[in-house]
């Protein structure tokens, strides 16, 4: 589950909500977003306040007790690798070893002048960062903290070539079914010319449930019917997932003022898929 992290609605208290919620319906999986500065372009999409993800992570680790944390995602360049490396190995060991690392390249570029980073470097800041963080982790016995999986966010042919390079996994973020079937058989012919693994498939997709089926050629997978939203899951399933993330937030960051619709679809969703398939794991 991808929870919100910012918005009108966001504060201490709905956090805490969200994480016992998320892990009291059995989900096993909880992840939030990054920003640093909430500069125009940030905050046109994901206003104020804007939790970081490290600090919050920390203190909700210190509210659960299984469900395994992490970010989606990490906007890489914006902090230096040794402090990414740290951060992450620090609350790996707090969480009990529940971290996952799901990082990016970021695309707000006002952000990206406010922290003097050179946007237009986001792309090799981001390879070098994370080969970087892998070697703190592997060469400095102050850093190692047990296996840290990196999901790589991207859903642009250069993320899909920095997922077969540098990832566990590939991270996509909201997409119709057609265009991942696609990007899968591109992701495997780039790691079969690199002569490389195909990582495995963590995708992020809509949770919008609604009561009449969508029919739209370009409806998201995670949009729809509870039917539709189960089907979903199966195909994913047979495409290589055996972990889906759901993220509730479409777009109105007055939605942030009220949680409970998304709780509810969260519930609605959990019941159904234990139901049908128990066998299979959905986060």
């Amino acid at each position: 589950m991808n929870i919100p992290n910012f918005g009108p609605g966001t504060g201490p208290d709905v956090l805490r909500r969200w994480a016992q919620t998320v892990e009291s319906l059995g989900y096993d999986l909880l992840m939030i977003s990054d920003h640093i500065a909430v500069t125009p372009d940030v905050a046109e999409q994901y206003p104020a306040p804007f939790y970081e993800p490290f600090t919050t992570l920390a203190w909700l680790a210190g509210i659960t007790d299984r469900v395994r944390l992490g970010t989606t995602v990490l906007i890489v360049p914006y902090r230096h690798p040794l402090l990414i490396a740290r951060m992450a190995a620090n609350l790996n060991q707090l969480s009990g070893g529940r971290l996952v690392l799901g990082v990016g390249v970021g695309w707000a570029r006002q952000e990206f002048d406010a922290l003097g980073v050179p946007f237009q470097q986001r792309g090799k800041l981001t390879d070098d960062h994370l080969r970087a963080v892998r070697a703190a982790w592997d060469n400095d016995e102050d850093y190692r903290s047990g296996r840290i999986p990196i999901w790589v966010g991207g859903n642009s042919d250069a993320g899909l070539r920095r997922a077969v390079r540098l990832g566990e996994a590939w991270h996509p973020l909201r997409f119709t079914l057609p265009w991942l079937r696609e990007a899968l058989d591109r992701m495997k012919a780039i790691a079969d010319e690199r002569q490389r693994p195909v990582p495995a498939l963590a995708p992020r997709i809509a949770l919008r449930l609604v009561e009449s089926p969508i029919t739209a050629p370009d409806r998201l997978a995670g949009e729809g019917t509870i039917d539709q939203i189960i089907d979903d899951f199966e195909q994913l399933r047979r495409l290589g997932a055996d972990t889906v993330l759901l993220d509730p937030f479409n777009g109105d960051p007055r939605e942030t003022c009220h949680p409970e619709v998304a709780w509810q679809a969260l519930a609605t969703v959990a019941a159904r898929w234990d139901l049908g398939t128990a066998h299979t794991r959905m986060e």
